[in-house]
């Protein structure tokens, strides 16, 4: 696959999800993002103002962290911040699905969970990604991840948060892509650090890549 810089832009979230990231800091991801023309800004639910005031009158897209990083919130709260965080400029939002009960197999749960925020997020028309957490799962529960998922009405099925043990493999991409089809989204995250990198993950299905490295990605 022959991708432009620009093109492969428009793969990136480019992300600043850090505990200790500043309103500087921040500042800078939104001038990075502009400069490369990246798909979006990806940051925790409290930088969403800001963020959508410097974003304003460009094709990069505001996205907030929900449930994050660990999923489990309840759903009230997941639906509040998903809420509050589209009324302050989200355009996208990114959930923690409920990691422990999807590997107690209380699919009913977890399907609830992300039905819920689906809803809220799709009364005004804004995209929902939900994060599986590959590296707790085993394959069959990957699977089962990306089904819950899409019966509950998500978009994207997405890899990982980056504050797990691991981040993306080119294996469970494939397999999520696999499992989805083309009927939903499928966005690699955590671990990204080379052009090489985010090539082979586009190549196993991905459609979204979530970044921090977009400088070192696109140089």
């Amino acid at each position: 696959m022959n991708l432009t810089t620009a093109d492969l832009a428009k793969y990136l979230d480019h992300t600043n999800l850090k505990a200790n990231a500043t309103k500087a800091d921040i500042e800078v991801t939104c001038k990075e993002a502009l400069e490369y023309n990246t798909a979006s800004v990806c940051v925790n639910a409290y930088w969403i103002p800001f963020v959508a005031e410097q974003l304003k009158g460009s094709t990069v897209k505001p996205i907030a962290v929900v449930g994050f990083p660990l999923g489990a919130t309840t759903t009230k709260s997941k639906v509040f911040e998903t809420q509050v965080a589209i009324q302050d400029g989200a355009e996208e939002i990114d959930m923690v699905l409920n990691i422990g009960e999807l590997i107690a197999q209380n699919h009913s749960e977890v399907e609830k969970d992300i039905h819920d925020v689906a809803l809220e997020t799709h009364k005004t028309g804004k995209l929902l990604k939900v994060i599986i957490e590959t590296s707790y799962l085993n394959n069959e529960q990957i699977v089962a991840a990306c089904e819950i998922s899409e019966k509950a009405g998500a978009d994207y099925v997405k890899t990982s948060t980056g504050f797990s043990s691991a981040g993306a493999k080119v294996e469970d991409v494939a397999l999520m892509r696999k499992t989805v089809g083309d009927r939903l989204g499928v966005k690699a995250s955590g671990g990204i650090h080379s052009k090489d990198e985010a090539m082979a993950m586009i190549e196993a299905g991905a459609s979204r890549l979530g970044v921090s490295a977009t400088k070192q990605i696109l140089a």
